[in-house]
């Protein structure tokens, strides 16, 4: 693999213009396709396999009219002093009706008088806005006009609101990107200290995502993708392609300070670098991929769409970023000269073998850019070299002790309950619930349809008799048939809100096969409670496929790239206790309410359903990012000659600035989104930068360095059996070290005498003893 793409880099290094120019034109390529391109269709809100969804097929097919899968709103009137049935109250709400009527993408607007909409006390009441398309494709003008009628309707004596999935678009925007960019930009300033070269992961970040998202745009139309794929690619393709970029022209800047010729450390750097870059890519890409198990058809597109990103890249890491160092040519120097560290040469580095100097550390620059050798990452490691246990066990325990509210993991989706008291949404939240009850915010549709094609009146009769007696109800409306006879629909208002436990347990307690035996009909329940109900435990059933796909194919992959089994297990460990944590830290600011005002969160409640299985994707991703990264690292020291501890401090020496500035990097992105409005925006960037924090700064940092100086040799060891099947792809790039120093001792050969000859072949690259993953040196 090394050699590959040793050659690989050489070639675009050679010829960088050429391949500069290839890139450019598949940018402009898929630019122009993307113009061209029809617009993309609405996004597939689609659950299939749930009864919610079975629910709206049917009402779909038996009451078109109905519009059940359009986009709704609700607007609420509260009387400030009376009634809203005194007259001039009343003429106002009217004119209203009228107003939101005379929308040309309004289907039906329900008068509150005539459809009883009116509480008891006669202080509030409602209009019910049903629209012929989903919220995805309302359009623009009609949100406006909505918005607008609401605002002018509203005077000192009559307070109106509205709340719904009509009043606003989907959240989208750059602004976080942005903020991720900056601080991308200052981060990388810091990291390598020149503008060319932090602007150089930048540029090409910039470009992956371009050209990612403009080829979702152009595959959209073929392939279905929604108007929102773009959405995870975006943010995963300025991950990655920052971090991979970052890593190679790290080493780039390395292998120059070590003497090599430009040409040379381009293609060193895409060999050994670049073998990390491309393991690591894969596994993202399978944590990406494997959120086809779910069975979610967005969340599928959102994945491979992500994925498609990832590929693209490494591909650019391992080719266009070679042929942009040649063409910066000197402007992107070498790393500043390290330091010597006080006391090199003694201890543990009398035990290397003759191979060692291979390995040293001696005229070496720093990967991040100018950390003296004696910086802070190198005093770490070799703390944690010498307190391993008690290293290992503070990690454990404080990832322990901030994962223990994921037991109390409650998950559903967030409505108009958990958005801020500023937004009229949750006002008309609270006017509803104050002047009818707290169902009426989550009112589920049960479907009741005959058996073999009969009426289907008397059995929804004999289904909301049953239904009213129950307490956790508060009311039923009266049935309504389909033309055919054989179907009816029928509102029910749980006593309990929307997002409560109890109202859960009605959809259940509605979905009881008794209910549908003794009216001899099939029951169906939807609403959007039920949905949420029902995408929850599918989300929740997927978990733990999903979760022995990932971690299978990332640990046998991780295998091939260390040569290990203790290595991988330690990485899948490491990455559980992260997303445990992260969990952990959700649920107390988000369900619990802890620092709730800190983090801009309006109600505690519910965590978003997709919320786990989509925190366990990016981050294992990023996480198998970091543990390449630096864990490779510190194989190739010890491939070279290094003791097991010495191994731990040189992959620190080289790596920990690179991983720390690609962390901070992610963190940054992901924590601009608490700035949002939405609950849901505001608990994924949460969730993510916490569990990227822990992941990077104690899982990588601490205990990785900790149970590898514990293991010693036995952690780069495989089982002589497995080792036959392995293929060795030579990741750490160990035989691009071999092949000068094997041409050397041909040279010494070829022109001295025996004693030479013995010399130079105990010379040929030292392999640690007890290891059976470094194949011996080949002649």
């Amino acid at each position: 693999m090394a050699t590959f793409l040793c050659g690989l880099g050489r070639l675009s290094f050679r010829r960088r213009r050429l391949v500069a120019l290839l890139w450019v034109v598949l940018l402009v390529g898929t630019g122009v396709l993307a113009g061209r391109a029809p617009a993309p269709p609405p996004n597939d809100f689609s659950m299939p396999g749930t009864e919610a969804q079975q629910a709206y097929d049917l009402l779909e097919e038996r009451f078109p009219q109905l519009h059940a899968d359009g986009a709704t709103a609700r607007v609420v009137f509260r009387a400030e002093h009376g009634k809203v049935t005194d007259p001039e109250a009343k003429k106002a709400i009217g004119e209203t009706v009228r107003a939101l009527a005379n929308d040309p993408q309004v289907a039906r607007v329900t008068d509150p008088f005539t459809a009883r909409s009116v509480s008891e006390d006669g202080t509030t009441a409602y209009a019910q806005v049903s629209y012929p398309v989903p919220a995805s494709e309302l359009e623009e003008a009609s949100r406006t006009a909505l918005r607008d009628t609401v605002e002018q309707a509203g005077s000192g004596e009559l307070a109106v609101e509205v709340g719904g999935n009509a009043v606003n678009a989907v959240a989208g925007g750059h602004s976080s990107e942005a903020v991720g960019l900056a601080v991308a930009a200052v981060v990388l300033v810091i990291t390598f200290g020149s503008l060319l070269a932090a602007g150089l992961p930048l540029l090409t970040a910039v470009l992956g995502v371009g050209i990612g998202g403009l080829a979702i745009r152009v595959l959209a139309e073929p392939l279905g993708l929604g108007s929102t794929t773009s959405g995870l690619a975006t943010m995963i393709g300025l991950a990655v392609g920052i971090d991979y970029a970052l890593f190679v022209v790290s080493r780039y800047r390395a292998e120059l300070a070590r003497g090599r010729e430009r040409e040379e450390a381009a293609a060193h750097a895409v060999g050994t670098a670049g073998s990390a870059v491309v393991f690591a890519g894969l596994t993202v890409v399978i944590a990406l991929a494997g959120l086809c198990v779910v069975g979610i058809p967005l969340l599928t597109q959102m994945g491979l769409a992500a994925a498609g990103t990832v590929v693209i890249a490494v591909l650019i890491a391992v080719t266009l970023i070679p042929a942009v160092l040649g063409i910066c040519g000197r402007r992107i120097g070498p790393a500043r000269p390290r330091r010597r560290r006080r006391g090199a040469g003694r201890g543990s580095d009398a035990g290397r073998g003759k191979g060692a100097d291979v390995g040293s550390d001696a005229g070496r620059g720093s990967d991040a850019g100018g950390a003296p050798s004696v910086g802070t990452g190198v005093r770490w490691a070799r703390f944690v070299v010498r307190r391993p246990i008690a290293v290992l066990l503070g990690g454990v325990v404080l990832l322990g002790v901030v994962a223990v509210p994921a037991a109390s993991l409650e998950m559903g989706l967030p409505g108009d309950e958990s958005k801020t008291r500023s937004t009229t949404e949750r006002r008309a939240y609270d006017l509803i619930a104050e002047g009818f009850g707290p169902g009426h915010n989550g009112p589920l549709t049960v479907v009741v349809q005959a058996a073999d094609g009969g009426r289907a009146q008397a059995a929804a009769k004999s289904v909301g008799e049953q239904i009213r007696g129950r307490k956790d109800v508060a009311a039923v409306g009266q049935p309504r048939l389909s033309q055919s006879g054989d179907t009816a629909v029928m509102n029910v208002v749980p006593a309990t809100s929307p997002a409560g436990e109890e109202t859960a347990e009605l959809v259940h307690a509605l979905r009881d096969p008794v209910l549908a035996s003794a009216s001899d009909a099939r029951v169906l329940v939807a609403g959007t409670t039920a949905m949420n109900v029902d995408v929850s435990q599918k989300l929740s059933d997927a978990l733990i496929p999903y979760l022995a796909l990932v971690v299978g194919l990332a640990f046998l992959l991780l295998i091939v790239v260390f040569r290990s089994l203790l290595v991988p297990l330690k990485a899948a460990l490491g990455f559980l206790l992260s997303v445990l944590a992260g969990l952990g830290a959700v649920v107390a600011v988000f369900q619990w309410g802890w620092a709730a005002a800190v983090f801009g969160v309006a109600v505690p409640g519910p965590v978003m359903s997709v919320m786990p299985i989509f925190m366990v994707g990016v981050v294992f991703g990023l996480a198998m990012d970091y543990e390449v990264f630096l864990v490779t690292r510190m194989r190739e020291a010890y491939v070279q000659g290094q003791s097991p501890s010495d191994s731990v401090v040189s992959g620190f020496e080289h790596s920990a600035r690179v991983v720390t500035a690609a962390a901070v990097i992610m963190i940054s992105v992901f924590a601009a989104f608490l700035g949002s409005d939405e609950q849901m925006l505001k608990t994924v960037g949460f969730g993510l930068a916490a569990a990227v924090l822990f992941d990077a700064f104690v899982v990588r940092m601490a205990l990785v360095p900790a149970v590898l100086a514990l293991l010693g040799r036995r952690a780069w060891q495989l089982p002589a059996w497995l080792d036959r099947l392995v293929p060795d792809l030579d990741v750490e790039g160990e035989r691009l070290e071999r092949a000068p120093r094997e041409a050397t001792a041909v040279s010494t050969v070829s022109g001295a005498g025996p004693d030479s000859v013995v010399e130079t072949a105990g010379s040929g690259g030292s392999r640690p003893s007890g290891s059976s993953a470094i194949p011996p040196a080949s002649s």
